[in-house]
């Protein structure tokens, strides 16, 4: 059966990716890399920090989740009967790791040998869930402590502060690990409830990557996942709150211990909730033009700044867009946080008045995607984003042809659109007031 592969081919990147439909329904992608003596594998779930209220068709009811579950199954996930699931890697020479994101959870290793052994320890953790009360309880402290760590972080605390004032409703303003409170209602009846529904097989994927034989690893994940007893499951309906246009609170002032003050300016995108699949990828490369066009390393306003010890090292842009949900980040550590906020603002409703010209749209594009090309080197970005894209309905190998189809104009009609000045936030960082 999995000799029966669908290929995807892509002349420029000149990659050709294996792609297997598994029973019970999970979706396989083996990319060889001929003389690579890494190797990478990475198993996601469509199972964020903001998927806490869903249904399971034909359910007519929803069920609410604490903020944090995904998170806490998956610190849970990598203790079972026998013990610590990393130890398991390590005696077999391969690294580790997992992580939750806002929309998915995905674990993770790396191996230069051991590489089916390792990819069975992945396979059969990821399936093998192990809760009790005990446990949770465990659990519930150490990630207690980690919630309250991060409560000081000041780079974790100006990114969800601006999150909170940019939405009203939204379960993206909720921390990804949740509160001490809402982990505190996490039982393991809760656990198996979010396990059985959110990582059953069909709605997973698994990418591996690297010297390695396409159909030898589609034959192990097809007897690895045939041994388990899976039946078909109804379509996952997840609910989010409707989010209204306006922002929740325009200025957020923090005190923490820092040098500097730390600067973040966020845009809220109300369209990005519309689109799908690759119109969703062009909107995030139309905005990585825009914002490396007037914010980025080589323009005036970068270097203008940094002479002017405004900004430093730490100064970014950033864009993301979701199915549900966009924002734009603007910022970094500045003496001057006003100063700072005002000359970005000015310049953004300059840019909108002028436009861009031909020279520098295309001097921008060509950066951009051979930064991009340059990122195909790397067996982890190739993993972690093609799952990312897939689970939104598009194709990382899309992008370069993307990239090369967008307009000049499109970029500065996306700036009219999604730099609008009544849907900004500001958060700051600041040190504490000298008694």
């Amino acid at each position: 059966m999995t000799d029966n592969y669908r290929l995807i081919e892509n002349v420029e990147l000149q990659e050709t990716l294996y792609h297997y439909r598994v029973h019970p329904g999970i979706n396989l992608y083996v990319l060889p890399r001929p003389g690579y003596q890494k190797k990478y594998a990475i198993f996601s779930t469509r199972f964020g920090s903001i998927d806490n209220c869903f249904r399971v068709e034909p359910e007519q009811e929803y069920t609410t989740l604490p903020e944090g579950i995904a998170h806490f199954l998956e610190h849970k996930l990598f203790e079972d009967e026998r013990g610590n699931v990393f130890d398991r890697f390590a005696e077999l020479g391969a690294s580790a790791n997992a992580f939750t994101s806002f929309t998915q959870t995905s674990y993770l290793f790396s191996c230069t040998a051991n590489f089916e052994k390792s990819l069975k320890q992945l396979l059969d953790f990821v399936q093998e869930p192990y809760f009790t009360d005990q446990t949770v309880q465990k659990e519930q402290g150490i990630i207690g402590q980690e919630i309250k760590m991060y409560e000081d972080h000041p780079y974790w605390r100006v990114f969800f502060n601006l999150l909170e004032g940019l939405y009203v409703e939204h379960p993206v303003r909720n921390d990804i690990a949740g509160t001490v409170k809402s982990i505190a209602r996490i039982t393991p009846d809760l656990l198996y409830r979010c396990y059985n529904t959110f990582y059953h097989p069909s709605n997973m994927a698994v990418f591996v990557v690297g010297d390695l034989d396409p159909v030898r690893v589609g034959h192990q994940v097809e007897e690895n996942f045939a041994a388990r007893s899976y039946r078909p499951m109804g379509a996952i309906v997840r609910h989010y709150p409707s989010e209204p246009h306006a922002i929740r609170q325009q200025r957020t002032v923090q005190e923490l211990v820092v040098s500097e003050p730390i600067f973040l300016l966020g845009f809220k995108d109300m369209v990005v909730g519309e689109l799908q699949g690759a119109d969703i990828m062009r909107r995030e490369l139309l905005m990585e033009l825009l914002l490396d066009i007037i914010f980025g390393s080589s323009e005036t306003l970068y270097n203008a700044l940094y002479k002017e010890d405004l900004i430093n090292e730490s100064f970014s842009s950033d864009y993301t867009a979701e199915v549900n949900y966009g924002y734009t980040m603007i910022g970094g550590e500045t003496k001057d946080p006003e100063q700072l906020y005002q000359r970005i603002m000015k310049v953004i409703a300059g840019f909108i008045k002028e436009g861009v010209n031909k020279e520098q749209f295309e001097r921008h594009r060509r950066k951009i995607l051979g930064s991009y090309i340059r990122r195909f080197n790397s067996l982890e970005f190739i993993a972690n984003n093609f799952l990312s894209f897939r689970f939104r309905g598009t194709d990382l190998f899309q992008l370069p042809s993307i990239l090369q189809e967008v307009r000049r104009g499109e970029v500065l009609a996306l700036a009219e659109e999604n730099l609008d000045p009544d849907r900004h936030a500001i958060s700051l960082i600041v040190p504490p007031k000298e008694d």
